[in-house]
């Protein structure tokens, strides 16, 4: 995935004010621990775990109005045979129409695990970092393949 893109998104989300987080901490004049009879486990708040999910997912929603953009360009496109352009036009638009479905999925799955996560506290960071790892591993990107001549 490119970085510049999905940095976009986030930007996009952030100025709707659709996910924002809130750190619990103690005061950094407590020299760092907690008060004598405090806990010292870490404070969250699910409803900014359940509304970060919640912005992520919906970032599907444009994501959507983009991919009916893109579909809607196509149309009338007709046959590429004898038309090296088209067929580029055509090679290119399959590309992105795959990317931009995945990067909705990818929305879709991180939003359900920030939600899942704020809903059930009590899973351990180990599990989440897990779960992360693993939508690492399904969306990992694949080199770019436009720009260049290709090989006949």
């Amino acid at each position: 995935m490119a970085w510049d893109e999905w940095e976009g998104l986030k930007a996009d989300a952030v100025a709707r004010g659709s996910a924002q987080m809130q750190l619990n901490q103690y005061p950094a004049d407590q020299g760092g621990g907690a008060p004598a009879g405090a806990s010292e486990d870490l404070k969250s708040d699910k409803k900014a775990w359940v509304k970060a999910g919640e912005g992520v997912t919906g970032l599907k929603d444009g994501i959507s109005t983009a991919l009916t953009k893109l579909s809607d360009g196509q149309a009338g496109l007709g046959e590429t045979s004898g038309c090296l352009s088209a067929a580029a036009q055509k090679e290119l638009y399959d590309s992105w129409k795959k990317y931009v479905g995945d990067v909705s999925s990818r929305c879709g799955e991180l939003g359900g695990l920030l939600e899942r996560s704020g809903h059930d506290l009590s899973t351990s960071d180990e599990a989440v970092m897990g779960e992360l790892d693993k939508l690492k591993v399904k969306y990992e990107d694949t080199e770019a393949v436009g720009g260049r001549a290709k090989e006949n």
